[in-house]
C-alpha cells in the first residue's frame, strides 16, 4: 500500500494538517516541526499525489512568468530569481518569451497558459498605457516594468527616475561635464528610457548644466550592437564627450567595444556607467559601474504578490493592488575609476523604494 499522510503524521507525532501545511510550504511552522516531518517523509517513503492535490485545490502549482526576451541578461537573471523564489514556495515556474510581439503580449493576457497556471507575472514590452483596459484579467497578475502604469493589477517596477537622476549625478561629482546618453527613444514618457531620460535630465538642471541635444544618442532595441552603433556614431560626430550614461547594460557593453575601437581610455578619457547591474558587467575590461535595481526585491515581490492572489482568490474582501518599488544602489566600478584596476566594487549611492497604491504614471 502506498505511503500516506495519516502515515507521516503518525510517525512524526503531529496533525494530517500539519504534515500538509509541511508539504505544501505553508511559511508559519516551527523548524522544529517542519524537521521532524520532513525526517518522517524521507523515512516512509512518502510521495505527494500532484494530480490529486490539483483537482482538491483547482490550482496546478505552476505560475508563468512571460518576459520579452531571454538573450537580454537581465530577463534571464530575473527568470532565474523568479524560479528560485518560486521553488521555495512549492511552484513551478512556466517561462513564456513574447519575442517583443504585441500579439504575443496580447495572447498572454487573453490567458494562452492560464489552463495549466495559476497565474501571470507579465512584463510588457509593446503595449502601453492606451492599452490598459487589457489587463483586467479573471487570473492573478503582477506586471512589471515600465510600460504601463495604473492597471487593475498588482505592479513591480524600478525606481527609474531617481536611480538615473543618482547615477548621472555621480558623473557629475566625478567631475564630468559631457555627459553622454546612449538609447533614448526620441517622444517617450512612460517607459524605462523616457523616465531614465527625465533622471539624467533632472541631474543636468540641478547641476546648472545644459541640455545638449548632440549629446543624446537615439537607438531602437537595447542591445549590444545598438549600443556600440549609437557610441559609435556620436564619437565619430566628434562632438566632446567625456563620460557616457548607458540606459542598461547590453548598451553599455556595446559603447564599451565602440569606445576600445577607437583606442579611447576608460575612464581616463571618457567615464562610463550603465544601468541593471547584470552579471556580464563584473567580466568586462574595465568593469563598468552600473546601476542595480534591485533585481532580487523584483523577483521576490513578484512572486509573493502573485501567490498571496492565488491563494486568496475567492476569499473575503477585495484587497487593493500594490506598486512596489525596490531599493536601487549604484555599484561603482572601475569604468568611473570608483575602485583602482582589480579593485572590485563599492556602493557609491542608494536610492530608496517605497510601496503604495496603484495610480497614474510617474
Amino acid at each position: 500500500m502506498p505511503v500516506t499522510m495519516h502515515d507521516v503524521a503518525a510517525r512524526a507525532g503531529v496533525s494530517v494538517k500539519t504534515v500538509s501545511n509541511v508539504v505544501n510550504r505553508y511559511p508559519h511552522i516551527r523548524a522544529e516541526t517542519r524537521e521532524r516531518v520532513q525526517q518522517a517523509i524521507d523515512e516512509l517513503g512518502y510521495r505527494v499525489n500532484i494530480t490529486a492535490r490539483n483537482l482538491r485545490t483547482r490550482r496546478t502549482g505552476m505560475i508563468t512568468l512571460a518576459v520579452p526576451e531571454l538573450s537580454l541578461a537581465y530577463f534571464a537573471e530575473l527568470a532565474d530569481l523568479v524560479i528560485q523564489a518560486a521553488d521555495a514556495r512549492g511552484y513551478t515556474v512556466l517561462i513564456e518569451q513574447t519575442s517583443a510581439s504585441r500579439q504575443r503580449e496580447i495572447d498572454v493576457l487573453r490567458g494562452r497558459q492560464q489552463r495549466v497556471t495559476d497565474g501571470l507575472i507579465f512584463s510588457p514590452l509593446e503595449l502601453g498605457q492606451d492599452d490598459i483596459a487589457l489587463f483586467d484579467v479573471p487570473f492573478p497578475l503582477v506586471v512589471l516594468g515600465e510600460r504601463v502604469f495604473g492597471a487593475p493589477a498588482d505592479h513591480v517596477t524600478m525606481n527609474n527616475v531617481e536611480a538615473a537622476r543618482a547615477a548621472t549625478q555621480h558623473l557629475i561629482e566625478l567631475g564630468r561635464r559631457r555627459i553622454a546618453v546612449v538609447g533614448a527613444h526620441p517622444g517617450e514618457v512612460v517607459g524605462s528610457a523616457g523616465l531614465r531620460m527625465r533622471g539624467y535630465e533632472q541631474a543636468l538642471a540641478d547641476a546648472g548644466l545644459p541640455l545638449d541635444p548632440a549629446l543624446v544618442g537615439e537607438a531602437g532595441p537595447w542591445h549590444r550592437k545598438t549600443g556600440s552603433d549609437t557610441m559609435g556614431a556620436l564619437l565619430d560626430s566628434g562632438v566632446e564627450i567625456d563620460a557616457v550614461f548607458a540606459l542598461n547594460d547590453a548598451m553599455a557593453l556595446g559603447a564599451l567595444h565602440a569606445l576600445h575601437a577607437r583606442r579611447i581610455d576608460v575612464p581616463g578619457d571618457v567615464a562610463l556607467v550603465g544601468f541593471d547591474d547584470v552579471d556580464d558587467v563584473r567580466y568586462s575590461v574595465p568593469t563598468i559601474t552600473s546601476v542595480a535595481p534591485g533585481r532580487e526585491q523584483i523577483a521576490a515581490t513578484a512572486v509573493d504578490l502573485v501567490l498571496a492572489r492565488i491563494e486568496s482568490d475567492g476569499n473575503g474582501t477585495p484587497v487593493p493592488f500594490k506598486r512596489v518599488v525596490p531599493d536601487s544602489s549604484i555599484i561603482g566600478r572601475e569604468s568611473t575609476g570608483d575602485v583602482p584596476e582589480g579593485g572590485g566594487e563599492r556602493v557609491v549611492g542608494v536610492q530608496p523604494g517605497g510601496e503604495g497604491d496603484v495610480g497614474s504614471p510617474p
